[in-house]
C-alpha cells in the first residue's frame, strides 16, 4: 500500500483529503508538523505529499525546498485556491508534481485522485 503525506494547516481540508485517500485505497499519514513530514521522507515511508498553501506557519514555497532536500524526486500536490499567479509560478520552478483547486465538486475529487495515482506511477525511489 502507498503512503500519502497529507500536511495541511486546514483541518476540513485534511479531514477531506484523508477520506478521500482512504477511499481510494491508499494508507494516509497526517503530517502534524514540519517535522513528522520531514522524518516521513527520511525514512521513506512517504510517497506522495500532498500540501496545503501553508503549514506548521510555513508558506509551501518555503516548505518544498525543504521536502526536496530530502527526496529530490518526491511528488508534491499542491492543494491549495489561495495562491495568486506568481506564487504558482514559483511553486512550478521549485519542482511541484502538480497543483489543484482545492477539491469542492466531485469531478474535483476524481482530479486529485487521478493526480495521486499519476505521482505514485512516476515516482523515482529518492536516492540523494
Amino acid at each position: 500500500m502507498s503512503t500519502v503525506m497529507i500536511a495541511d494547516e486546514h483541518t476540513e481540508n485534511r479531514a477531506l483529503m484523508t477520506d478521500l485517500c482512504r477511499a481510494a485505497g491508499y494508507d494516509v499519514t497526517i503530517g502534524t508538523s514540519t517535522a513528522t513530514v520531514m522524518v516521513g521522507l527520511l525514512k521513506r515511508t512517504c510517497k506522495v505529499v500532498l500540501l496545503g498553501s501553508q503549514f506548521d506557519e510555513l508558506e509551501a514555497v518555503e516548505l518544498i525546498p525543504l521536502l526536496k532536500r530530502c527526496c529530490k524526486t518526491l511528488p508534491i500536490i499542491v492543494v491549495a485556491s489561495d495562491f495568486p499567479a506568481a506564487a504558482t509560478r514559483r511553486l512550478r520552478r521549485e519542482g511541484i508534481f502538480y497543483h489543484l483547486l482545492r477539491p469542492v465538486l466531485p469531478e474535483d475529487f476524481e482530479e486529485l485522485q487521478q493526480a495521486i495515482a499519476c505521482a505514485l506511477k512516476k515516482q523515482a525511489p529518492c536516492y540523494n
